[in-house]
């Protein structure tokens, strides 16, 4: 997936600036997808110009201007044709499995100690996306139907992140129970 369809994806719902692009990444797609505002601004002006997107510059006082960009119907298109396309599984890059593949090259607590604070992280996670669906959606058949959508991408996130903790809890018990030390 490129940034482009994600970008292209959360401007569906309302035209957005940079800032408030990246805000919403924070919450809303971060169960999906991260980029840093950075990376946002940049493939917003790429974009731009492949009329994916337009822009209106909105003035404020005592601020600079506001930009807000919108999916055009040319973006629209492309968003489409793109989530027809089959797509594939992501590879997994995941460092704490290449850890843990030669963790008996290390004292055990050493291994344990990064899957705990894994696991914290994970936990942390997934409290935070919890609270996003107490908060958004509590009857789901009142949603309009976009909200539908994006709950979906929150329910993948929130098993995603569940699964990390149970992995790791499974990780700890094993080491736990496991006799041997380096």
């Amino acid at each position: 997936m490129a940034l482009a369809h994600a970008i292209l994806g959360s401007l569906l719902l309302c035209p957005n600036s940079g800032y408030d692009l990246a805000k919403q990444f924070d919450e809303w797609v971060s169960c999906f997808w991260e980029a840093s505002q950075q990376q946002i601004y940049r493939e917003l002006s790429r974009l731009e110009a492949l009329g994916w997107v337009s822009s209106e510059n909105i003035p404020q006082e005592g601020r600079p201007n506001k930009k807000l960009h919108q999916v055009t119907d040319l973006g629209r298109q492309e968003l489409a044709a793109w989530i027809e396309q089959p797509s594939e599984p992501t590879p997994i890059r995941e460092d704490l499995l290449v850890k843990t593949l030669g963790g008996y090259l290390v004292p055990k607590p050493s291994l344990q100690r990064e899957i705990e604070r894994r696991r914290q992280v994970h936990q942390e996670q997934l409290a935070y996306f919890q609270a996003i669906e107490q908060r958004h959606y509590q009857d789901l058949q009142a949603l309009p139907v976009e909200e539908q959508f994006r709950y979906l991408t929150l329910r993948r996130g929130i098993r995603y992140q569940a699964d990390w903790v149970a992995w790791c809890d499974e990780a700890l018990e094993l080491l736990e129970k496991s006799s041997k030390t380096v």
